[in-house]
């Protein structure tokens, strides 16, 4: 038993990084090939520690590209905004490692208050579900309301939101890929390359930063939001910021806390509620059905061991390609970039799905020139969950 854990957590670890490393490769995607192969006899729970720790490596990881290539994974796509300027500024790493710090945080939250949270979700489940349309609702109210041009800010909020909405009625796979690769990545390196961004030799270095902020934004909305519907790790970093109130650093550790938090309590929600909220919560859905307590316990290790290996992981490559990334070519690097991602569309979400992503890169790029902040994009969430709430979705 020790020896097959040891070396599924492993292969776990190596597959996430993998995921985590490379632009539009989703750990989704090895979740899917994992259910339909044979599972040759082998004890249903392996895989289940396989998928647990390529789940959370691949939430420290996807910074990495999100940072130096502005390619945000579904779940990382805030992650540009500061990320991109900190590259600009010769800090990249820094922004790397604010995440990371982050990531590292939420798997020390995770085991603290998973214990009060499956009481919480079993009790207050419904009534939280009820109220979770008006708190996304105030958020927007208080996101327009702290720009200084209002009225652009709305219409960015309301352009992406219909943009958002209106894939609800396509019959199409993984519809938020093109959707969000358009607003936050593919429209960001068509104007880098525009606007010939150099990327300046990069300083490793490691910011001091206060991280009562960042903690108790992540501990106020992440929660709240990995159990429920159409809920997920934007949106959940909308309403921390909201709440209170980061500067950039401070946000990018908030980014970090909640993708990993996100994560590890839709595990949680599995236990307690039999309600999957992430494809690797369902994948291990697939493989056990109901979670008894051993199970849930073993997970929780296995997050624990494989988050503080990724820990590790993402200084090293973020130390490795903040080295060597001012000996690449970027324009270059950036075509090279946005070719991966028409053929990623192309395989996930097919010919629609590059329509999709076309229509949302000039949508991202019109939202960008109207000088609000980007996180307003995330009405292309925000929006059709409020809608979904109220059963227009």
């Amino acid at each position: 038993m020790l020896l097959e854990f040891i070396f599924f957590l492993l292969a776990g670890i190596f597959f996430g990084t993998f995921t985590g490393l490379t632009p539009g490769i989703h750990i989704n995607l090895i979740g899917g090939l994992l259910i339909s192969l044979p599972l040759l006899n082998l004890n249903p729970i392996y895989f289940v520690i396989f998928v647990t720790a390529m789940a959370i490596t691949h939430t420290f990881l996807d910074f990495v590209p999100s940072v130096f290539l502005g390619c945000p994974d579904t779940d990382t796509e805030l992650s540009i905004l500061p990320g991109h300027q900190l590259l600009k500024d010769a800090r990249g790493f820094e922004a790397v490692y604010l995440s990371n710090i982050g990531s590292l945080l939420a798997i020390f939250l995770l085991v603290i208050i998973s214990i009060p949270s499956i009481f919480l979700m079993k009790d207050f489940y419904e009534l939280i579900s009820s109220v979770i349309p008006y708190i996304l609702i105030l958020v927007l109210i208080i996101v327009i309301f702290t720009e200084k041009n209002k009225i652009n800010s709305l219409i960015v909020f309301l352009l992406t939101g219909f943009l958002g909405y209106s894939l609800l009625t396509l019959e199409i796979n993984q519809p938020l890929l093109p959707l969000l690769t358009g607003l936050f990545g593919s429209s960001n390196i068509l104007l880098s390359i525009k606007n010939k961004t150099k990327i300046p030799p990069q300083k490793i270095t490691k910011p001091k930063i206060n991280l009562k902020k960042p903690i108790f934004g992540a501990i106020l909305s992440a929660p709240l939001c990995s159990f429920l519907p159409g809920v997920g790790s934007g949106q959940a970093a909308v309403i921390g910021n909201t709440i209170i109130k980061q500067d950039q650093k401070e946000f990018l550790v908030l980014l970090g806390i909640i993708n990993t938090l996100v994560m590890g309590f839709s595990f949680i929600s599995l236990y307690a509620i039999g309600k999957t909220r992430t494809g690797a919560a369902a994948t291990i859905q697939q493989f056990l059905g109901e979670i008894s307590s051993s199970e849930i316990i073993l997970i929780l290790i296995t997050v624990i061991i494989s988050g503080l290996i990724a820990f590790k992981l993402t200084n090293f490559f973020g130390k490795k390609i903040s080295e060597k990334i001012e000996k690449i070519n970027y324009e270059k690097t950036s075509y090279a970039i946005l070719v991966i991602l028409l053929i990623v569309v192309f395989l996930v979400s097919g010919f629609m799905g590059i329509l999709i992503l076309i229509a949302s890169t000039f949508t991202g790029i019109y939202c960008i020139s109207l000088n609000v902040k980007r996180t307003n994009m995330m009405g292309s969430l925000i929006l059709p969950t409020i809608l979904f709430y109220f059963g227009l979705g």
